[in-house]
């Protein structure tokens, strides 16, 4: 259940600049404000190797508990990497103790997390690395874990390649 009053300290989501989500989090924990900036174990393929890397789950945003008297607000706010929080024209938007919890939970599970960068059935993708790099196709399904199945046209037919999750990238939706 969401507290209404805005005078009690409720979680709430804030906007950070690109790449900025640690040094929020460190800044806000700095300034004896909590702060809970969730992160997963990512695969990241370097040059010559793979590495696992600590990513926030939810990239350009972390959660700050605070009550909304303007001088902790302002504080906040002030914080180097701060953007914003996010809410409506009413100011800033509670989000529930239970979803903060469940984060938690998820986090610090030994389970894999995939978020919300997935790509759909019919997402057109283009091959960024191997010996498809530069064709551009369909995503069809993923299989395990990082391998998908894209359909690549040629001549008007279908052709159905297996390629590493990595080494596609989602086109926009102009290219479709």
């Amino acid at each position: 259940m969401v507290i209404e009053d805005p005078f009690i300290p409720q979680w709430y989501v804030l906007y950070t600049k690109s790449r900025f989500e640690s040094v929020v989090d460190l800044g806000l924990k700095g300034k004896n404000i909590e702060s809970f900036l969730p992160k997963i174990k990512t695969r990241s393929r370097r040059r010559d190797r793979k590495v696992v890397l600590n990513t926030p789950l939810f990239p350009g945003y972390l959660f700050v508990k605070t009550d909304l008297y303007p001088e902790k607000h302002l504080e906040i706010l002030k914080t180097p990497g701060v953007v914003r929080f996010i809410g409506s024209q009413n100011g800033p938007m509670p989000v529930s103790p239970d979803t903060i919890e469940s984060l938690r939970i998820m986090v610090t599970a030994e389970s894999d997390i995939f978020s919300g960068r997935g790509m759909m059935k019919g997402a057109r993708v283009m091959v960024t690395r191997g010996p498809f790099t530069g064709v551009i196709g369909t995503f069809v399904h993923y299989k395990g874990r990082h391998r998908i199945v894209v359909n690549i046209e040629t001549l008007g037919r279908y052709a159905s390649v297996e390629i590493e999750t990595e080494d596609v990238a989602a086109l926009p939706e102009i290219f479709s």
